[in-house]
């Protein structure tokens, strides 16, 4: 019996031993959102400050575990009154809620190198399953440093009222927020 505990024991944990972490090349990633305006032309914004976590055992990343937290002050629309009020309690609320995340739960193969990536968001301190498109490319050798790199495509929608991000009529800022993310992530040696 000791035998095939010990066994086990041994099976589940040489299963985590051979985890390939990545950690996110700020360098060549970005954080990117768009709105309407008055219903008539669309804004965008990003991130500034975030980071990307990923864990995962297969090549082709059908079993991934991805976390994301950004900073929600470092947003950035290029209009430094616009975003002085996106960080005020009129809709991401910065100093109650500094920041947003995402957490997956899933990531399956829709075709060649799309997936869909299921998980949670959580913004404005309210927390909802969310199902974006991804399209991953490599992984591939960086030829200059040696260290092997994927690339990622994230994109979807949400509706800022389900965070409850932002009283603004929708005729003002459009409900749907547009979600843009790409970037590279690094292995770990």
């Amino acid at each position: 019996m000791k035998k095939v505990i010990l066994a086990a024991a041994l099976l589940f944990s040489s299963a985590g031993a051979f985890a390939q972490n990545w950690t996110l090349d700020k360098a060549h990633s970005n954080l990117g959102f768009t709105v309407t305006h008055m219903m008539l032309s669309e804004v965008d914004g990003k991130f500034q400050d975030f980071d990307v976590k990923m864990t995962s055992n297969k090549p082709d990343f059908t079993d991934a575990q991805i976390e994301l937290t950004a900073d929600v002050s470092s947003v950035n629309t290029n209009q430094e009154k616009r975003d002085g009020h996106l960080k005020s309690p009129d809709f991401f609320d910065a100093s109650k809620y500094p920041t947003l995340s995402f957490k997956s739960k899933s990531i399956s193969k829709v075709s060649a190198n799309k997936y869909k990536l299921m998980g949670d968001l959580t913004m404005h301190g309210v927390t909802k399953p969310v199902t974006l498109d991804a399209v991953i490319n490599g992984p591939v050798t960086n030829p200059m440093n040696k260290k092997t790199l994927a690339g990622f495509k994230v994109s979807g929608e949400v509706k800022r009222a389900d965070f409850t991000v932002g009283t603004v009529p929708t005729a003002v800022v459009s409900d749907e927020i547009a979600i843009r993310a790409s970037g590279e992530l690094v292995k770990a040696n």
